[in-house]
């Protein structure tokens, strides 16, 4: 297919990590590499092709449990720079995800801030608006001139494919996650609470998100009364023809996943199909 057709379509998922002028740079260079990308590497002539499209979640990862309020303060940095970066859509994560999944209350202020940036803040009327900052500026091309050398080395090493399989890019991956871990550890990597600014006798007084425990059962009846309810033959007949759509490399399975929707099958009939055919992936660990 001709890269034009279907290139305006596609968007991706970045996160936002805690230094605010990286974050920043990082979203602007990645922009800037995908416009050359799309026109130099797969020939793309319609500018939409070369828009780089994103979702932005703040980083759950640098959330703590000690003094998690001031997680409100990490979350709002972090969705200022996504946002300053030129991200489409955005997700910020609740002041008490270091314990389980939000409250309404933490909801409700992950909600109101990202509405503060937008409606009050006024950065949004703005497209770029820290563009031409020498800082900023010297930082992007600095990512830039990094993204594509890293790109030149897998393209050297043999393509990604080849690379995944290999375990090259979970190396670089656990590297990195090992080299943060000790910086935390040692204190030359601050984290507010953890490692700095420390309250030994902090006392937490924090309500979690209610766990309803009859979810489990509900859901397994609903779904054992969708296979008693539908054509059960239909289905098998259905899952056959998936497979045989599976097995050639040209043919578009999804009218046939479609179909079996309709049907009333479920995504684990559907997969362990599918898993007959294609296997299961099993990361290679490295060390």
């Amino acid at each position: 297919m001709p890269v034009d057709e279907f290139a305006p379509r596609l968007a991706f998922f970045f996160v936002s990590q805690q230094d605010f002028f990286e974050e920043i740079a990082k979203f602007r260079a990645a922009r800037r590499a995908y416009a050359k990308i799309m026109r130099d590497r797969f020939g793309a002539k319609n500018p939409e092709s070369m828009r780089l499209r994103f979702h932005c979640q703040t980083a759950a990862a640098t959330l703590t449990k000690p003094q998690y309020r001031i997680n409100i303060v990490r979350t709002a940095l972090q969705a200022l720079s996504a946002v300053l970066g030129g991200a489409q859509s955005l997700h910020t994560n609740g002041m008490d995800e270091a314990f389980a999944i939000p409250t309404e209350e933490a909801m409700k202020i992950s909600l109101r801030t990202q509405q503060i940036i937008a409606e009050e803040s006024g950065v949004a009327s703005v497209v770029d608006p820290l563009g031409g900052s020498y800082f900023l500026e010297s930082l992007t091309r600095d990512y830039e001139k990094k993204i594509f050398e890293i790109l030149d080395e897998v393209d050297r090493r043999g393509g990604t494919v080849k690379l995944i399989k290999e375990g090259w890019f979970q190396q670089q991956i656990a590297d990195y996650a090992y080299d943060q871990a000790l910086r935390k550890q040692s204190g030359e990597k601050p984290v507010i609470g953890v490692n700095a600014y420390v309250e030994s006798g902090e006392k937490q007084h924090i309500e979690i998100h209610p766990h309803d425990p009859t979810t489990q059962r509900r859901q397994i009846d609903r779904l054992q009364r969708v296979r008693r309810e539908r054509d059960n033959r239909k289905v098998a007949q259905l899952l056959e023809e998936l497979v045989k759509v599976a097995g050639d490399p040209s043919a578009n399975m999804m009218p046939a996943t479609i179909e079996l929707v309709r049907a009333g099958a479920s995504m684990g009939d559907i997969v362990e199909r599918l898993k007959k055919v294609w296997g299961t992936y099993r990361e290679n660990p490295v060390f």
